[in-house]
């Protein structure tokens, strides 16, 4: 009894095309989603920069407000020849020199934005902020709530 094999199939090693497109467009849809989620994760980053601009220039405002006893909608002093409130903020310590640029206008909020203090001279009243960011109307940087700072 003479047992033979069955004759061997040659393999052809590799991918066929419709293998490497699927591969490929697999590939694409992760990329994609990729750059989707990582625009969103910029976009709150700068509106959390953003906030953080304003939460601390509003608590030197606040701290320098209390610690030299003036009025809600007072002006301070005149200092150096100026009752600006920023540049009191910046000679005394209170801010550093990223915030005082963002509040005298020469720098951008991190999303693009413009910050301005309508009043520099002016203390706000209670529930007011000091400086205010020119996207925070918008979708993308819009402040819950502003009213206990």
């Amino acid at each position: 009894m003479n047992i033979t094999s069955p004759p061997r199939v040659k393999r052809v090693r590799g991918l066929t095309l419709l293998e490497l497109t699927l591969t490929i467009s697999a590939l694409l849809v992760l990329l994609a989603i990729l750059f989707v989620g990582s625009r969103a994760w910029k976009r709150g980053s700068d509106r959390a920069s953003c906030m953080l601009t304003l939460r601390n220039m509003q608590m030197a405002t606040r701290s320098y407000q209390n610690l030299y006893g003036y009025e809600f909608g007072g002006r301070p002093y005149a200092e150096n020849g100026t009752q600006d409130i920023t540049t009191h903020l910046y000679s005394k310590g209170y801010i550093e020199n990223k915030t005082f640029l963002r509040a005298k206008g020469l720098e951008t909020c991190p999303g693009g934005g413009l910050y301005s203090c309508p009043q520099s001279d002016v203390f706000p009243v209670v529930g007011e902020l000091y400086m205010k960011c020119s996207l925070s109307g918008s979708d993308d940087h819009y402040l819950s709530s502003e009213v206990d700072w």
